[in-house]
């Protein structure tokens, strides 16, 4: 018996044993994460926690990353293409990686100066192809006559169909006085090829002038090119000095502007507005953000918003506010239409990653992605070149002369 009860104690511990190995097997922790596979899953815990479709465009999430992290990352090169499919798989051109290098040159787009071509540039989300959005004003590229919708279709002969939007813009930038060939496509002409000698541009955002309409009305004109973190001061320096040489109006030129920083804009509604909505911000969950306005404003003489097809993100939030809140009323062609807010994101290794966290609405509640903003009087004009802007040859701007004109006199100002 005692014979019979150890030999039972021996399998049963036998069993217990095996069973306990491979429970062990089954439970023990996973292994160390090499510094590559930290960094994609990084990236795609950020993503997980604020991107706005809470779908990941219909897929599951966390697969995804189990996919990418089943091949072996051999270095950071690895990890950069790993996490590039990875956040290709979302099917959104505006959430994206950026390595080392093009997240400075990001931020220093935004704050200070860069050497190149001078285009802002977006990724079609219906057709996939490069498009510009606009011209930086006086930069090589306006200076060659490149417009707004036009399809950058090869880089020095390299196709853009499978670069993301920061490998096309590393590849038109370089040095000052250095050379670089575009080939452009254009609704209704012929593939042209374009050869552009690279330069410093400067981000000054600000041109404004003081100017007198036929009736004599003294009109301070404006035209802010981007939203950088010196918009706001110089927009509101601009504007005090135009009130100080006796401005009774303004004209405030967003043509060709393809915004920039969000908080810039929200700065700048506030400088017209006394009071009322400037924006509103809708995340994954639905929370309903906004931003107001508390005034006093800068200036509470009449106003008119120039803008067009080139007219996108924070440009289309500033002009959706000062239309929807009666401040300004628009002029120009209906604008780009990009609805969505990214957020950027700096990496463990220095590099970024910008992601799409809300949408958001105009006071009135306009979704505008893909729509844009159709201004009160429509006027569609061929490409002027710069010396044309604010001149005879400027029927939009002309356009905007007339309205105010007839504000003027129903407030009883002429």
């Amino acid at each position: 018996m005692g014979f019979m009860n150890k030999q039972v104690f021996r399998v049963g511990f036998s069993l217990l044993m095996a069973f306990w190995v491979a429970l062990g097997t089954l439970t023990q922790p996973a292994m160390a994460l090499t510094t590559e596979q930290k960094l994609v899953s990084e990236v795609w815990r950020i993503v997980n926690r604020t991107y706005l479709d809470e779908t990941f465009n219909h897929q599951n999430w966390a697969a995804v990353r189990q996919k990418v992290l089943e091949k072996p990352l051999t270095d950071s090169n690895a990890s950069y293409a790993a996490i590039g499919k990875m956040l290709k798989s979302l099917d959104d051109p505006f959430t994206r990686f950026l390595d080392p290098e093009q997240y400075r040159s990001l931020q220093v787009n935004t704050s200070g100066e860069l050497t190149g071509v001078g285009l802002q540039i977006a990724l079609n989300p219906e057709t996939g192809k490069l498009e510009v959005v606009a011209p930086i004003a006086g930069s090589p590229a306006d200076k060659a006559g490149i417009r707004p919708r036009d399809r950058i279709l090869k880089i020095e002969g390299v196709s853009t169909e499978n670069l993301t939007l920061d490998e096309a813009a590393t590849k038109m930038r370089g040095p000052s006085g250095s050379l670089v060939t575009l080939l452009i496509e254009r609704d209704g002409e012929a593939e042209t090829e374009i050869r552009l000698t690279r330069d410093r541009i400067a981000l000054n955002p600000v041109v404004s002038d003081l100017r007198v309409s036929a009736e004599g009305t003294p009109i301070g004109y404006l035209r802010l090119t981007q939203f950088n973190a010196n918009a706001s001061t110089e927009l509101a320096h601009a504007i005090s000095s135009l009130e100080k040489k006796g401005a009774d109006a303004y004209i405030l030129d967003l043509r060709n502007n393809p915004g920039g920083l969000l908080q810039s804009g929200i700065e700048i509604a506030r400088q017209w507005l006394d009071s009322g909505t400037i924006v509103y911000t809708v995340n994954r969950q639905g929370i309903q953000g906004s931003f107001e306005a508390f005034g006093p404003p800068l200036t509470t003489d009449p106003l008119v918003i120039l803008v067009n097809q080139g007219t996108a993100s924070a440009s289309e939030i500033l002009a959706g506010a000062l239309q929807d809140n009666g401040r300004a009323q628009l002029v120009g062609e209906t604008t780009f239409g990009k609805g969505l807010i990214q957020s950027l994101f700096e990496l463990s290794d220095g590099s970024g990653l910008a992601v799409t966290i809300a949408k958001y609405e105009t006071p009135q509640h306009r979704d505008i992605n893909k729509l844009g903003i159709k201004p009160d009087k429509v006027i569609s004009q061929d490409p002027i070149n710069r010396d044309q802007i604010g001149t005879e040859a400027d029927l939009q701007y002309q356009a905007a002369v007339e309205l105010l004109k007839k504000n003027s006199v129903v407030a009883g100002k002429v």
